[in-house]
C-alpha cells in the first residue's frame, strides 16, 4: 500500500494548534493570598503609583470617578500577586487615595507643671482624705502649736529667735461664745466673737490682732465660716484675694497670706483643705524649698513664696504630706540680719474640738 508522505504542518499551523490546546488546559495553580495581606500589598502599590505620577489639578481630581478608582485597583491587581511571587513578602502601612490615612498624628508633650504645683497638688490629694472635724456649733475648735517669734532690742540691730513655747488657743464654733488664747509666760486673752488671727507685720515686731470685722471672714474665721467655704479652687481664690486685706502687699502675697493663717489656725473639712492647696498652687511666684524645719524641729518639705525680702514657708511631711506648721525666713541681709535669719517659726501639734474654752482636749 502506498502511501503518500505526511507534509510537515506550517509553522503558523503549529502554533495555532499549540494555541488551541493551551486554552483547553487549566490555568497554573497560583499560591492564594492572605485577605488582609492582599489587601495590604494593593495599598502599597496603589501608594507608589500615586507617588510617581504627577500631581493632578483640582478640576482633574474632581473629574476622577469612583468607577476609575475601582478600575486602577483591578489592573495593578495581577501586579500584586506577580510581586508576592517574585519577590517575597512586602508590607507598608499605606493608604488608597480614596480612604483617609489611619497614621496617628503624635500627640504634643504635655506641659510640666512647676514643682510647687505637683507638691501641692499632691497634697491637696492627701488633705482630701483627711479627716472630718465633728465639731457642733456651741463647742470650740482647740488648736495646740510650738511658736517662736524674732524679737528686736530697742537700740535696734539684728533680731534673735527665742527658743520655741507652747501656744494654746479655743475658737468658738459658730462665733457666739467667747474665745481664749494661752501663751507660755504670756496671761491669758480672750478672743470674742470674731476670733482674731495674729500677725506679724514686720521682723520683730510683737504679734498683734488683725482688724475686727462685722463678722466671720477670711481674716477672723470661724469654724463654721472655713467649713462653708468654696471647694472649687478658683472660687476659694477669687474669694481670699477680695477680702484679705494687708499693707505692702500684693494680692498675690495677701492671699497666700491668708491661706497659711487658715491652715493654721483653723480646722477645715477635707474638702475646703484641699480646695485652699490647689488655690495657694495657683498663686504666681510660689517655689519649693527641698528641706525646711518647723518650730518642734520636724523637717520636711515646703512651698515657699517670697516678698520684700522675707520668705514664708510651709512645711509638709515628706511622706504623708500633713501640713506641719510655718516659717518665715529673711533673703536678702539687712538691719534684721543676714539672709538665711529665722524670723518666725511654727508647728501644729493638735487639732481638736472641746466643750468649753480652756479644756484640754481628749487623748
Amino acid at each position: 500500500m502506498n502511501l503518500a508522505p505526511r507534509r510537515s504542518p506550517s509553522n503558523a499551523t503549529e502554533q495555532t494548534e499549540r494555541q488551541a490546546l493551551t486554552e483547553l488546559l487549566p490555568p497554573p495553580n497560583v499560591p492564594d493570598l492572605h485577605p488582609e495581606r492582599e489587601q495590604l500589598l494593593k495599598h502599597t502599590v496603589l501608594r507608589e503609583a500615586a507617588l510617581a505620577e504627577p500631581t493632578p489639578s483640582r478640576s482633574a481630581r474632581a473629574a476622577r470617578t469612583p468607577r476609575q478608582r475601582r478600575l486602577l485597583v483591578r489592573v495593578l491587581a495581577p501586579a500584586l500577586a506577580c510581586s508576592v511571587v517574585a519577590g517575597g513578602v512586602l508590607a507598608a502601612n499605606l493608604m488608597t487615595d480614596s480612604e483617609p490615612s489611619t497614621t496617628a498624628t503624635p500627640a504634643p508633650a504635655p506641659v510640666q507643671a512647676a514643682p510647687a504645683t505637683q507638691l501641692l497638688n499632691r497634697v491637696a490629694l492627701a488633705a482630701a482624705e483627711g479627716e472630718q472635724p465633728q465639731v457642733k456649733g456651741d463647742q470650740f475648735v482647740y488648736v495646740e502649736s510650738k511658736v517662736a517669734y524674732a524679737g528686736q532690742s530697742a537700740d535696734g540691730g539684728a533680731v534673735t529667735l527665742p527658743a520655741a513655747h507652747r501656744r494654746q488657743v479655743w475658737l468658738s464654733a459658730d462665733g457666739s461664745r467667747t474665745g481664749l488664747l494661752r501663751e507660755a509666760g504670756k496671761p491669758d486673752s480672750q478672743l470674742g466673737a470674731d476670733a482674731p488671727v495674729y500677725t506679724i507685720e514686720r521682723p520683730g515686731a510683737t504679734p498683734k490682732p488683725s482688724a475686727s470685722g462685722s463678722g466671720p471672714s477670711i481674716s477672723n474665721p470661724t469654724h463654721t465660716y472655713v467649713a462653708g467655704l468654696p471647694t472649687d479652687p478658683d472660687a476659694l481664690l477669687d474669694l481670699i484675694r477680695k477680702a484679705s486685706h494687708g499693707q505692702g502687699q500684693s494680692a498675690d502675697q495677701r492671699a497666700f497670706t491668708a491661706i497659711g493663717d487658715l491652715l493654721m489656725e483653723t480646722w477645715a473639712p477635707p474638702k475646703v483643705s484641699a480646695a485652699l492647696y490647689r488655690a495657694a498652687a495657683k498663686i504666681p511666684g510660689v517655689t519649693v524649698v527641698q528641706s525646711a524645719q518647723d518650730a518642734a524641729g520636724r523637717e520636711g518639705v515646703a512651698v515657699a513664696r517670697t516678698t520684700h525680702g522675707q520668705q514664708t514657708q510651709w512645711i509638709f511631711d515628706r511622706d504623708s504630706h500633713a501640713f506641719l506648721g510655718e516659717r518665715t525666713v529673711l533673703t536678702e541681709a539687712g538691719d534684721a540680719g543676714p539672709a538665711g535669719t529665722v524670723v518666725g517659726s511654727s508647728a501644729i501639734l493638735t487639732k481638736a474640738a472641746v466643750d468649753r474654752a480652756g479644756a484640754a482636749p481628749r487623748r
